[in-house]
């Protein structure tokens, strides 16, 4: 496939080669990852109408696609901004927005605490550009933000965060939340915002009765917390949080007012486990690895492209998409697979097969392109364009 990518009629970046041909899925350079692009389009569409009939606003998190491109889909059918992990994945967001003609400025979360002179003063820097919200969880992060937005003429939204149960990051409970608040409040520059209570540890939690005991545990903590900060005088009309696989008991819940799913879009092995059938696990799994068998000689198994490189492996193994009972995923080194055939290989050396991701975002991670597809056909491709950006 030739080098080289122009923008068709949606705003796509095309592979020149082969785009649009019957026949062309199989075509795909391999290892590599592929997005069919009506279920990630439905996909958006179902969590944008899940937000809105619970009347949360919808805060995608870009930690799992880390694409421009899908940013500005999510954007375009109703989220109200974007979150992101890290400062480089937002700085380099924003500006790809931008370049891309996507109109005015981008409300921007940034859902991990950042520490250090340094990293306030880049923070400040995104704010000219973007409306930015940051999380703190310590006396100190107020004051290096103050600092940095302090003649800068920007205006940074500062949120608590809020640990309701992970233990990763936020504050303890209510006497700290309100600690900060009044720091923030005091300090020119800044505005107090909210909160956040992101509960992690409850996505993968498999039976909805017990995620939704786990969730509303959380939820309570972060309820303490409002009360608290509430009955000190502080405006709380922020409270964001949440993910994919408790979308729907955090609107049953009403703590949170916003909503920061991301895996929704792409879907993996790891959520379908966990969710199955709960309406929470309505949402397709839109995002494949396409790998290719470059050895067929073993009875009983072949050998495929994709091994440790081509996917995370902190979930397990992938599924084999389409195969009968016994074809089974193993990793078989860093550039390798092993895909059992439960008999005599009905596979052969060159054919082309895909596999469900076990862990979606840090899978994507590993690729600066993704290929968009509708059925057999390559319709265009789309920039992983924070790939890496961790810092």
């Amino acid at each position: 496939m030739a080098v080289g990518y122009r923008n068709n009629e949606r705003g796509i970046p095309r592979a020149l080669d082969g785009v649009g041909r019957p026949g062309s899925r199989a075509r795909i350079p391999t290892p590599a990852v592929l997005c069919d692009l009506d279920l990630l389009s439905d996909n958006i569409r179902m969590m944008e109408d899940v937000a809105a009939a619970g009347g949360l606003g919808l805060r995608p998190h870009m930690k799992s696609h880390k694409s421009a491109f899908i940013a500005r889909l999510q954007l375009e059918h109703g989220a109200i901004g974007l979150s992101c992990a890290k400062l480089a994945e937002a700085e380099v967001l924003v500006d790809r927005l931008a370049e891309d003609g996507f109109a005015g400025q981008v409300p921007v979360l940034l859902t991990s605490p950042i520490v250090g002179p340094a990293a306030a003063e880049r923070a400040a820097t995104l704010a000219a550009r973007c409306e930015l919200a940051v999380v703190v969880d310590h006396p100190v992060g107020v004051g290096e933000l103050a600092a940095a937005v302090r003649g800068a003429g920007v205006e940074i939204t500062v949120l608590c965060d809020v640990d309701v149960g992970l233990g990763r990051t936020g504050v303890l409970g209510p006497d700290e939340a309100t600690s900060i608040a009044g720091l923030v409040a005091g300090s020119a520059g800044l505005r107090f915002g909210g909160v956040q209570g992101y509960a992690g540890h409850v996505q993968h939690v498999s039976g909805r009765g017990e995620r939704l005991a786990a969730a509303r545990a959380a939820a309570d903590r972060l309820s303490v917390v409002v009360g608290a900060l509430e009955a000190a005088g502080h405006e709380v009309p922020l409270r964001t949080g949440g993910g994919t696989g408790t979308s729907m008991l955090d609107i049953e819940l009403g703590v949170l007012n916003e909503l920061q799913p991301g895996s929704y879009v792409f879907m993996d092995r790891e959520y379908r486990d966990a969710l199955g059938g709960d309406p929470e696990g309505r949402f397709h799994q839109s995002l494949t690895i396409a790998t290719t068998v470059v050895s067929a000689n073993q009875a009983g198994f072949v050998t495929v492209d994709a091994g440790l490189k081509a996917m995370a492996t902190d979930a397990g193994v992938p599924l084999v998409v389409g195969r009968k009972a016994g074809t089974g995923y193993h990793f078989f080194g860093d550039e390798h697979g092993l895909v059992t055939t439960g008999g005599p290989s009905p596979l052969e050396r060159g054919e082309v097969i895909e596999l469900v991701p076990p862990h979606c975002d840090p899978t994507v991670d590993r690729y600066d392109l993704l290929w968009l597809v509708r059925g057999d056909v390559v319709v265009g491709t789309a920039a992983i364009d924070a790939r890496g950006c961790s810092q």
